[in-house]
């Protein structure tokens, strides 16, 4: 790897570590921004929505630009939505704007996430990008694990200065980025060319493209988005009714679910998938969880609860990045798309499950899970159609 692929990829996960950092910067926050201007739950359920909605429809779009226009523009403009969204929130008090705000929100991080994988993709080896998709994924999720601690203690001097800190954070990550970034032809020079030359393929809307592999590859993650969602969404309340857990047994799992999750991803992912392969690991995974949420449903202690937990996230935690590391192998090319269009789905998924769970924790306090374990039990079973990465390339078009 050279000094500039290395540099490329050290700004990508300082960049993806802030912006996450300043998205969860606000969650604190938001119950007392609902409470002080007098909205309703379902104001707040909007301006949710409205981020998820803009992000879902702008993924793949903005994936597609990115293979056209090159990867820095792209990231770049989002690093400065980024900002624009988070300085709105900070400086109005009517609702209007905050749904504007969660817009931009949304089309920021659909430039800023998909576009950082894929530039991570293009950049290195097959054998260097597990190791480098498990530092995004981590700094993707320390970003979140962190951020809400911090926020809660800057909501202290003023419910604002959370945004204006994110709004920061926005602008210092988009100046890191033009500053110390190199061009997408120098990064794409300093590539291993052996590897990262690619080929012309089939058009990404072709039939060629949507192989048997990639379609299962995307249908998982959008089970796998789905699944998290639901399990997670209703997790504190389900604990809490069934189980009688406290704040403070809630805060200890969630707390140890971030530092186990920052283990995995950090130090044991580009291992497993050197030991074992993506299919492997994406099969286990998608197991352990369903049989944990399972396991859940049917506990009798607390630690039964904390630990068939603690497995689930686990196995949730290192089956995005597998899928995500043998989807970018099953395509060299048009590595944007294939990003936007895993952010998209994964959007769907975070629309779709929480409301699924809610409306299915009103029938039966069970039955969210349940129906989880049931896609997850499918899950593994399509793991098992899929084929080695070098057997899922594309096959190159004959020139003439």
């Amino acid at each position: 790897m050279t000094k500039k692929t290395k540099r490329a990829i050290f700004i990508l996960v300082f960049s993806e570590f802030l912006v996450c950092l300043g998205i969860s910067l606000v969650i604190p926050v938001m119950p007392f921004l609902k409470t002080q201007l007098h909205l309703t739950a379902t104001d707040m359920g909007i301006m949710s929505s409205l981020f998820a909605f803009a992000q879902f429809v702008a993924s793949p779009l903005i994936g597609r630009l990115s293979d056209k226009i090159g990867r820095k523009p792209v990231l770049t403009t989002g690093l400065f939505l980024f900002m624009v969204s988070e300085v709105l929130f900070a400086l109005t008090n009517q609702l209007w704007v905050f749904n504007v705000s969660r817009v931009i929100g949304g089309l920021s991080a659909a430039m800023v996430v998909p576009t950082a994988m894929a530039l991570a993709a293009d950049i290195t080896t097959k054998r260097q990008r597990a190791r480098v998709i498990g530092w995004l994924s981590a700094a993707f999720s320390g970003g979140l694990i962190l951020g809400p601690g911090i926020g809660g203690i800057l909501a202290g001097i003023s419910y604002k200065t959370p945004f204006w800190a994110a709004g920061g954070l926005g602008l210092i990550s988009a100046i890191v980025l033009i500053s110390l970034l190199p061009s997408d032809a120098e990064t794409r020079a300093a590539a291993d060319t052996s590897e990262a030359a690619t080929q012309p393929t089939a058009h990404p809307m072709s039939r060629a493209f949507w192989t048997v592999p990639i379609i299962i590859l995307f249908t998982m993650i959008l089970v796998s988005s789905f699944g998290l969602q639901g399990f997670e969404s209703i997790y504190s309340i389900y604990v809490n009714e069934v189980f009688h857990f406290s704040l403070s047994n809630i805060a200890l799992v969630l707390t140890l679910n971030g530092l186990i999750s920052l283990f995995l991803q950090v130090a044991m992912f580009d291992t497993l998938v050197s030991k074992w392969g993506e299919r492997r690991v994406i099969r286990v995974c998608f197991f352990l969880g369903a049989v944990c949420v399972i396991w859940i449903t049917q506990a009798h202690s607390k630690l039964e609860v904390m630990i068939a937990t603690l497995i689930v996230f686990s196995a949730f935690d290192l089956l995005r990045p597998a899928i995500t590391t043998l989807l970018t192998k099953a395509s060299e090319s048009n590595q944007g798309l294939i990003n936007g269009l895993n952010m998209s789905l994964t959007s769907v998924g975070n629309i779709v499950g929480p409301i699924m769970s809610g409306m299915l924790l009103d029938m039966n306090s069970h039955y969210p899970y349940l129906v989880v374990s049931v896609f997850l039990v499918i899950s593994y079973l399509m793991a098992f159609l899929l084929k080695r990465p070098e057997s899922m390339q594309q096959k190159q078009p004959s020139s003439n």
